[in-house]
């Protein structure tokens, strides 16, 4: 499964390879309904790779996932599981927790600092 996600103008590239182990279409499915909750995230992720790994026979699963940012950051996270769907599930509630921060940093660092901006009063009485 290598497709690209559009809405728009914005996109999410997606690259999902299995290392000893190969996606059904069963999974595909999984992945694109679970993903739609990264629906907010379409416009700031460029590239979302996710590679489930299967461990030796009853091991589990390892689920990785590589996101890179429209604005050039790149970011690797990890799940170990017993149940391939419930690392998925996991792994992209990782991804949106990841998201969030990161475009909150970015937004931190675009709109300056609080010491260069001036103190705005509501009233009158406010200012010394």
């Amino acid at each position: 499964m290598g497709e690209i996600l559009k809405e728009g103008d914005k996109y999410m590239n997606l690259i999902v390879r299995g290392v000893n182990y190969t996606p059904s279409e069963e999974t595909d499915e999984f992945l694109e309904k679970k993903l739609q909750k990264l629906d907010f995230a379409k416009e700031y992720i460029h590239d979302l790779e996710l590679v489930l790994t299967r461990l030796n026979a009853g091991q589990g699963y390892h689920v990785d996932a590589h996101v890179h940012f429209a604005w050039g950051t790149r970011k690797a996270i990890g799940v170990d599981c017993y149940e391939l769907y419930d690392g998925i599930l996991g792994m992209i509630d990782k991804v949106a927790k990841l998201v969030r921060r990161e475009k909150g940093k970015v937004t931190d660092n675009k709109g300056g600092d609080s010491l260069d901006q001036p103190e705005l009063y509501e009233d009158e009485d406010d200012i010394e």
